[in-house]
């Protein structure tokens, strides 16, 4: 179909703008083709019925996180496993331990849930990247708390490499669906290394999970969508009509803004759902992004950007935009938030991670007055490809959290005015005016 299309004349950027508005339900990512979450499972010491494990999970996504209330990570036990005591983290659920008379287990399910445990854990139940509450930041935004561990004393297992079984059926909740898990594969031990570096030990047996992320999966309908303007056009275009869902008479589908029984209608909401209680608009999504192209000059120019919450159940903390368009080869300077340079296609420097400064502007608040932040950004012109024609001033996709945002149709893009007329009457008014001038002259000579 691109082909075909590339055939037909369509421009590399309308096809990039057009398969924006395409969900993927494939968990692959093309601006992050290598991330995912991997689970490692280092079982470190043998006890009389089973084994001592610490599992780590660490967030290879350049931009994807995981915020509050957190993860949950789970699976299906391979023979009777059962779990004496955990560190750093604990089961959702008991289970059926009633055929233990006197050292109870933590967990006795076929199927245990475990959940991170929450920062001020008294240190004797604490171990090493735990207890954040479940959050879990993106490598590229913050790799020193991309890492979240626990430590688990599993009984009724093997005692040797031969007689342990992985565990089967991993799943990993964001809280909510999202990620699909690979089996376990058992991998060379993990090597750790003393503080001096002189040392080197090893875990008896390690195997890996990998999880991977679609949209798809996570929800039907988008969660964000993109609107555009610009100082040569009056045309504002507002995001797509029914973006992430429309409006209907089911009460409590959002709620309006400027309602007097607002305050009231917040406060009653189910605060632990996780589905978002939006303003009503005409797009219904819970972010918007405003890309504003806003200033020309000589050798620069420059867009401002602002990312708006409808949401008025969610902060959303640690957010993060991903942005692709092809003067980010160019950017000059960016204000008040931080950025980093994705190139997911090698050396074409195209993509754009941006995020709040922490302590300033690095939490999004919900729906109001201050659910909203803003920077702009300024480019250095490229006399070879730079242009305000045709829509080219404007992003080819924008992610938000790591979902794809809904883009405005390429054709609804706000244009330069078409000052054809104007500029072919101007350039002719000369030649009129002395042909004018020499008719006259021949006729009355």
């Amino acid at each position: 179909m691109a082909l075909l299309l590339l055939r037909m004349g369509v421009s590399v950027a309308l096809l990039v703008a057009f398969s924006s508005l395409i969900p993927s339900s494939e968990a692959y990512d093309p601006l992050d083709p290598n991330g995912n979450i991997t689970i490692k499972w280092d079982v470190l010491q043998w006890t009389p019925d089973g084994y001592v494990a610490v599992v780590s999970l660490y967030n290879y996504q350049q931009y994807r996180h995981i915020q509050s209330p957190g993860w949950k990570l789970g699976w299906v036990w391979a023979k009777k496993e059962i779990i004496w005591a955990m560190n750093g983290g604990q089961a959702t659920e008991q289970g059926d331990c009633s055929k233990f008379k006197s050292n109870i287990p933590h967990c006795c399910k076929k199927d245990p849930e475990i959940v991170d445990l929450l920062p001020g854990t008294p240190y004797n139940m604490q171990i090493a990247n735990c207890c954040k509450g479940g959050v879990l930041n993106s490598w590229a935004q913050d790799p020193a708390n991309a890492i979240a561990s626990f430590q688990v004393s599993v009984g009724q297992a093997g005692t040797t490499n031969k007689t342990v079984r992985v565990p089967r059926n991993f799943t990993l909740k964001s809280p909510g669906p999202g990620y699909t898990c690979g089996s376990a594969k058992v991998v060379r031990p993990t090597k750790f290394f003393s503080q001096d570096g002189r040392r080197t030990t090893q875990a008896h047996m390690t195997w890996n999970v990998t999880c991977t992320y679609s949209q798809i999966v996570a929800q039907r309908s988008p969660t964000c969508c993109v609107s555009l303007s610009s100082f040569y056009n009056d045309t504002i275009v507002n995001c797509p009509t029914c973006s992430c869902g429309c409006q209907n008479n089911k009460p409590g589908s959002c709620v309006e803004g400027n309602s007097p029984y607002l305050a009231s209608v917040v406060n009653t909401h189910n605060k632990d759902s996780l589905t978002p209680l939006v303003q009503c608009t005409s797009h219904m999504c819970p972010i918007r992004v405003h890309w504003h192209v806003k200033v020309n000059y000589k050798e620069y120019w420059r867009v401002k950007i602002t990312v708006t919450n409808f949401n008025y159940r969610m902060n959303y903390s640690q957010w993060n935009l991903v942005t692709q368009h092809p003067s980010f080869d160019n950017l000059t300077t960016i204000f008040s938030f931080n950025y980093k340079s994705l190139n997911p296609y090698g050396v074409i420097n195209d993509t754009a991670m941006l995020w709040g400064i922490k302590y300033y502007n690095d939490l999004l608040m919900t729906a109001g007055p201050d659910g909203n932040v803003q920077s702009e950004l300024l480019f250095k012109k490229d006399p070879k490809s730079f242009t305000f024609e045709k829509g080219w001033a404007f992003p080819r996709r924008i992610y938000f959290n790591g979902d794809n945002c809904v883009m405005p149709p390429p054709d609804a893009y706000p244009w330069l005015p078409n000052a054809s007329t104007r500029v072919m009457s101007s350039i002719l008014l000369p030649f009129i005016t002395i042909w004018t001038a020499l008719t006259f002259l021949m006729v009355y000579a």
